[in-house]
């Protein structure tokens, strides 16, 4: 069952096309408090405005028209990406709604069908809605059809006063409300749908006869109803899709919703949510029956997860593809390919163009960048593969660095199927470590390491003996070492040792300058005979 959003899902409209769809997108936002417009803020993923413009979309509109105003030049840099085809106009001065109208209908040409006027900040308001409020309004055959709800606190909104006959009468503002008038639990949306020459006629009429010095398409409505013209309500059961957002408090309560919605939805298609208070799910994702969610997820953008995957606890993948029966643990991810099977985390982090093969493992403390990682493939620990092909059923040992950039180039690393990379080890791109290869633990790699071969890069390992006694002498680890040593002692003379005792400690005036061992260059170990301390045991 695909569930796209935990918003309904979209009616086909039929009948003639609504000749405007009028969304209002000027207004300051000042309760906001932010250098973005209020349009731009986030729902799901998703702009609050692009909502609007989805939903207008529906009604397969032949203008629509965004009244920009505040910050334009961030809303129209938004709407060519999103949708090229509206046409923006400017308010200049924010001087009320039935003046952002009158702008917008001043870019149109001659409109003959209906126009409907609706809010960039209304995002849960649905395409069902908007065209079950066209198809109400040309039923009844009105002038104007205004969209309203009813809700348990009604303070603050205008009251929709109705007639006998169920016609409205008016909308009065709750500052002008008489105590009758108070207790009605209808109010008005803003979301209009007009006849056109009531509209134009209307529009024209407009006095800005309030103390704001304004003009409200509110007195559209009034000055219908003076003209005996006949106006409407559809009332939505959906309070919801009426609700505006002003400042990050509302923000955060319609961020909530839509995603309570959207869990809720999927859960109904089969998918286990733990803890839906702590899980988000933008309404882009797509999951399959059997997923399972943990607390403290977060999917988004156009992630998708295949059956009977597992993610979290606390995991947030952005635009990443699960694969079937895969799990995902304590991560981040964005960009990225996690194949069937595979087993990614705790504490990893995969960056844009990984791709880590079926039954692959990335584990914990990994970083990964533009990394190929072949099926079977492990990384269990402590490791970057930045710009790295790794072939089939490799395993890279704990520490790995594969270092990626002198500075100025990045470069890519290719190790073949099959090989080991052991612990502790760099490999300096660009480098191929062929298929069925070995690289001895400790080593740097910075030349390619044939089929087969062994490619050891450290300096040898030498004990100087004596040297804790003279170079740390009355140290709890010099006194630890005579300890031993005469426990060694005691051993060999009454013949219970099995190994003889080191070297005898020479006393500090015999004390010697340490000479280290030199660092050898790489080599690469031709077959023969097994060597001591070239053999790595697997991560």
């Amino acid at each position: 069952m695909p569930v796209s959003s935990g918003l309904p899902p979209t009616s086909t409209f039929e009948g003639e096309p609504v000749s405007a769809v009028v969304i209002l997108a000027a207004g300051e936002g000042k309760r906001m408090r932010s250098s973005r417009s209020k349009l731009l803020h986030e729902i799901a993923g998703r702009s609050m405005l692009s909502y609007a413009v989805d939903a207008a979309a529906a009604l397969q509109p032949e203008h629509v028209v965004v009244v920009v105003g505040h910050l334009r030049e961030q809303v129209e840099a938004h709407l060519a990406e999103i949708a090229p085809h509206v046409t923006t106009v400017v308010q200049t001065e924010q001087r009320g709604t039935g003046h952002a109208v009158q702008v917008a209908l001043a870019a149109l040409p001659d409109l003959t069908g209906d126009v409907l006027v609706t809010y960039g900040d209304v995002p849960m308001l649905t395409a069902d809605t908007l065209v079950a409020l066209v198809a109400d309004h040309r039923g009844a055959r009105t002038s104007v059809s205004v969209l309203t709800a009813r809700v348990d606190d009604p303070t603050g909104y205008g009251r929709i006063v109705r007639g006998a006959g169920d016609d409205v009468l008016a909308i009065v503002e709750d500052r002008d409300a008489s105590e009758e008038q108070r207790g009605i639990d209808e109010i008005n949306s803003g979301i209009y749908v007009f006849e056109p020459q009531t509209l134009r006629e209307g529009l024209a009429q407009l006095r800005p006869t309030n103390d704001q010095g304004e003009l409200y398409l509110t007195d559209v409505v009034a000055l219908a109803r003076e003209a005996g013209r006949t106006v409407s309500a559809y009332a939505t059961a959906d309070a919801w899709q009426t609700e505006g957002v002003n400042d990050r408090v509302q923000l955060a309560r319609m961020n909530a919703e839509v995603n309570r919605r959207t869990l809720e939805a999927w859960m109904r298609a089969g998918v286990t949510v733990v803890d839906p208070a702590t899980t988000w799910v933008h309404a882009s994702v797509d999951l399959a029956e059997d997923v399972t969610l943990l607390p403290g997820t977060s999917l988004e953008g156009a992630t998708s997860v295949a059956a009977g995957a597992t993610i979290g606890p606390d995991t947030t993948l952005v635009d990443v593809e699960v694969g079937e029966g895969a799990t995902v643990v304590r991560a981040h991810g964005s960009l990225a390919v996690i194949g069937a099977g595979a087993s990614v985390g705790p504490y990893a982090y995969l960056r844009p163009g990984t791709v880590l093969g079926e039954r692959g493992k990335i584990g914990t403390f990994v970083e990964t960048k533009n990394a190929s990682i072949g099926a079977g493939t492990k990384v269990p620990h402590l490791t970057y593969a930045g710009d790295v092909e790794i072939g089939e059923d490799a395993n890279i040992g704990a520490g790995v660095i594969f270092a990626n950039y002198d500075g100025v180039t990045k470069s890519r690393t290719r190790v073949g199927r099959a090989s080991f990379v052991g612990s502790d080890s760099t490999l300096v791109a660009p480098v191929v470590v062929a298929d069925g290869a070995y690289v001895g633990a400790g080593s740097t790699v910075t030349g390619d390491v044939g089929a087969g071969e062994l490619a050891v890069s450290r300096g040898r390992q030498r004990n100087v003996a004596g040297w804790v006694a003279r170079k740390r002498a009355g140290t709890k680890t010099a006194a630890a070492a005579e300890a031993a040593g005469a426990s060694l002692a005691a051993g060999a003379g009454d013949g219970s040792a099995d190994v003889a005792p080191d070297a005898p400690v020479p006393p500090p005036e015999q004390a010697q300058d340490v000479v280290h061992a030199p660092l050898t260059d790489q080599a690469v170990v031709p077959p023969g005979p097994d060597r001591p301390n070239t053999d790595e045991r697997e991560s």
